[in-house]
């Protein structure tokens, strides 16, 4: 109970620009959330949907295969591109270029929102500086009408309370870098994992027609 008094009275004594740096990390933590358990979807869709159209590549049962693919928003989409391909294009870098286009209409989802995680970090920073030069200005003001006798505490003290909200804009902005960071590393391998899934369905694609033609 003793810690939760001290956060309150920390959170009080810092003024009203604590309340829009609460907001921003209430805000950025939501979004943080949304999108981990968005990319850990997704991640485990693709791993299954790959485990489950090998078997019917080697076979070449090109149908089942789109039905599989139909399931999956991300890897399916693009995979669902190259079968479309196939009896139209003759060529390897046709399908090759289709797919390629299907992971650019991908890749936006995979990265939606966690630039913002970045932006608040920096606007929560910058909040927590506005906070503590207001405090300030008005230390100032209060200690210039006051005992001199009085001055030395009274602005030791209001500066205390007012670098309150520096400390909580980077308290707030130091976690939001690091997850936007870990985000951006699960993205990035995702997408590697979808441009390494396109790679082996097209090669697969590439030696299955290569087997069934005519010598």
């Amino acid at each position: 109970m003793n810690i939760w008094d001290n956060i309150v009275r920390f959170f009080q004594g810092g003024g009203e620009f604590m309340f829009p740096i609460a907001l921003v990390f209430v805000v950025g933590l939501a979004i943080a959330l949304e999108r981990y358990v968005y990319l850990v979807h997704a991640a485990v869709r693709n791993r299954g949907l790959w485990n489950e159209i090998v078997p019917l590549l080697s076979q070449g049962n090109f149908r089942q295969v789109a039905q599989a693919t139909a399931k999956s928003p991300s890897a399916g989409h693009i995979l669902n591109y190259g079968l479309a391909r196939i009896q139209s294009a003759r060529r390897r870098d046709d399908i090759e270029k289709a797919m390629e286009e299907s992971l650019m209409e991908v890749v936006p989802r995979l990265e939606k929102r966690t630039h913002y995680l970045a932006t608040f970090a920096n606007l929560a920073t910058l909040l927590g500086l506005l906070g503590t030069v207001m405090g300030l200005i008005r230390a100032f003001a209060a200690v210039a009408t006051v005992n001199p006798a009085e001055k030395a505490n009274l602005l030791s003290a209001s500066i205390s309370v007012a670098m309150n909200c520096t400390a909580f804009g980077l308290m707030t902005a130091v976690p939001l870098l690091f997850i936007h960071a870990w985000l951006q590393t699960r993205t990035t391998e995702l997408i590697d994992s979808l441009e390494m899934a396109s790679v082996k369905f097209l090669n697969a694609i590439t030696e299955r027609q290569s087997a069934a033609a005519p010598a």
